[in-house]
């Protein structure tokens, strides 16, 4: 299959502005909507407040209506005694009385404020037998009161046009009393996703078949800039049925399509579209994200995203968002922003600019970023991540300390209740389920048990799940905690060595090391390993040690979880590994045991006590969870 390569690949900027020069940016047409069915919509005009809000001077609380220099003096031993007058005041009527001085009138909150009044005493400071009332604290003139037009006044601005109308937006509308609102007529998108391995969410895939994610995660994409998403189907890699998708794409004020951009000789999309489009640009130095192309028809923007989920939403905001907030009449918003220290050096590749996504959690000194690096392919990465930062196209990486500035996915940074770094377990999401159910967020970052140790050290974390044997002691895990950080114990599993059926034979017997250094010498059998640093990989490497280090096929091939071994053999794309009993069993493979370890918790002494910590060393001493742990396998 030819490959062809990208001869002219644009930098950001030079694609932007490429781009914008063909494209038809003018303002939409627009249309009267009725507030009930105006969410999601983006105002076309600004909106002022047709009258005040409240409407009237409004009592804030359940009290007495007073003339506020009649309490003064008041007090518990000495309260000043006034007379009631007319009916009490409910919410919704109109006052029947004017208070004079030495007057009080019954007031419920929400209550229209009696001409003479200037004040309300809250009932729990005061006592009445129905014909007057005493006052046992005083009030300030103005207590308690909404004067009309505080929160808003009549003719004040209440929205500007260019914004999206969230339920925030509409409640405030409502309550000015605006029931119809001038809004952008919706700009609709087609959505096509290209290939034939993409099979429609919910279908049974057969081998080298994926579900597509792009049309889902694009079109909410375009929903919540205030667009109209139609997803137009699946067009397979045949020339005229791409062809007829894409002249039913051509009647939408804008089109993405996903796939087939590359330059493979079954990429498709692109050579399809520039027969009906004027290309614009194809190739940009963006990681993720180099293949993506634009192209332009009837003045109309057309964008061609990589197939990757990853690249096809980083491309979209890095590229196409900008363009379409313009289309749809959205303001210009600046992204917001925190730097934070990565802990780890992160490499690029010079001449493209690259964006890596983080988690974010607050160290002793501020925010670290805690890079994700599942790569362009990984369908959670997106979602499970709070934001990213950039590379330069002219630097090649990232040393560990730097500050970065990191772009936020949402508006906010919202710090887990409870974080957790270190080694990858089945029983401590077991153990996170209970405190999940009291309250608490989590969020795990896999880094192995030496990232762990780190993490705890440096205070990034609630709790580091470890598993590290001091072969000089004989002692798990206590001999790597830093000063100022406490051991929490947890639990005893068991590693061992798994692999399919068809295997039985080839590792018959109970000697795990033995069979293993005879594996790693098969050229036929490919084993799945575990990231350096975690401590399956150290127990791995300790079979093989200094010049008789042995790299078999697989070797290089790094999984950070133990899931992920056994679904690596279970899926044939590796023979053998080691790792949990339990995540062997549930791929269905055979597994011989190999070893019994501790994996305990180190926790910072400082984050000991703190909510979420507490809850957790509470679910590991809890007995029911004590059970699901036992009947998972683990010997609490």
């Amino acid at each position: 299959m030819k490959q062809e390569q990208f001869l002219d690949v644009a930098t950001v900027d030079d694609a932007c502005r490429r781009w914008e020069a063909k494209l038809e940016l003018g303002p939409r047409p627009d249309e009267i909507v009725a507030l009930r069915v105006a969410h999601g919509r983006v105002l076309s005009a600004d909106v002022v407040a047709p009258g005040d809000v409240p409407a009237f001077d409004r009592s804030n609380v359940d009290g007495f209506a007073v003339q506020a220099k009649d309490t003064f003096g008041a007090s518990e031993r000495e309260p000043v005694t006034l007379t009631l007058l007319g009916q009490p005041i409910d919410a919704g009527h109109a006052p029947e009385v004017e208070l004079e001085p030495g007057t009080a009138c019954v007031i419920a909150t929400g209550g229209v404020v009696p001409r003479g009044a200037d004040a309300i005493v809250m009932v729990e400071d005061t006592e009445s037998d129905g014909q007057t009332v005493r006052i046992s604290s005083p009030v300030a003139p103005g207590a308690r009161i909404s004067i009309a037009g505080s929160d808003i006044a009549r003719g004040e601005l209440v929205l500007r046009r260019g914004t999206l109308l969230s339920a925030r937006e509409t409640g405030t509308l409502a309550a000015c009393g605006i029931d119809r609102v001038w809004c952008v007529v919706p700009l609709r998108v087609a959505i096509v996703s290209t290939g034939d391995e993409i099979v429609p969410p919910g279908a049974k895939l057969r081998p080298g078949q994926v579900h597509d994610a792009n049309a889902t995660m694009l079109a909410d994409a375009l929903r919540e800039l205030g667009a109209e998403p139609h997803i137009l189907g699946i067009a397979r890699d045949d020339e005229s049925e791409l062809q007829q998708m894409l002249a039913m794409a051509r009647t939408y004020d804008a089109a993405l399509l996903s796939g087939g951009t590359s330059k493979g000789g079954g990429d498709l999309s692109y050579r399809v579209l520039h027969e009906m489009a004027e290309p614009v640009v194809h190739g940009i130095a963006l990681k993720p994200g180099k293949p993506l192309c634009l192209s332009v028809w009837d003045g109309k923007p057309v964008a061609v995203l990589p197939g990757f989920p990853t690249s096809a939403i980083f491309t979209f905001h890095a590229v196409v968002a900008p363009f379409l907030r313009r289309l749809i009449g959205r303001r210009v918003e600046e992204a917001a922003t925190v730097t934070a220290r990565l802990p780890r050096d992160v490499r690029s590749v010079r001449g493209r600019r690259e964006f890596n996504l983080v988690n974010l959690v607050r160290g002793r000194d501020g925010f670290l970023a805690f890079p994700l690096g599942k790569g362009s392919g990984s369908v959670t990465t997106f979602a499970r991540a709070d934001g990213f930062f950039d590379i330069a196209a002219d630097e090649e990486y990232a040393e560990a300390d730097d500050t970065v500035k990191v772009t936020l996915l949402g508006r906010d940074v919202h710090p887990a209740d409870v974080v957790v770094i270190g080694s990858h377990c089945t029983g401590v999401d077991i153990v996170l389920e209970a405190v999940i159910t009291h309250g608490f967020d989590a969020k795990v970052i896999a880094t192995g048990s030496r990232g762990g140790v780190e993490a705890a050290a440096e205070g990034a974390c609630d709790l580091a799940p470890v598993h590290l044997l001091d072969e000089a002691s004989g002692t798990w895990n206590a001999p790597f905690a830093a000063d100022g950080v406490r051991v929490l114990q947890g639990y005893v599993r068991r590693q061992g060595l798994a692999f399919r059926e068809e295997h039985a034979e080839r590792f018959a017997g109970d000697d795990v090391p033995a069979l293993l250094q005879a594996a790693v010498t098969d050229p036929e059998l490919r084993i799945a390993n575990r990231n350096p640093g975690s401590g399956t990989r150290i127990l791995i490497d300790g079979l093989f040690p200094g010049e008789e280090r042995v790299a078999p096929p697989g070797w290089s091939t790094a999984y950070r979880s133990h899931t992920a071994v056994a679904s690596a053999i279970a899926q044939e794309r590796a023979d053998y590994g080691i790792c949990l009993e339990q995540a062997a069993t549930a791929a269905g493979l055979r597994w011989i045991p190999w070893c019994e370890e501790h994996l305990d918790f180190l926790v910072p002494a400082d984050r000991w006590e703190r909510p979420g910590v507490r809850a957790f060393r509470a679910a590991l001493a809890d007995d029911g969870v004590r059970a699901a742990l036992t009947a998972a396998g683990f010997q609490p």
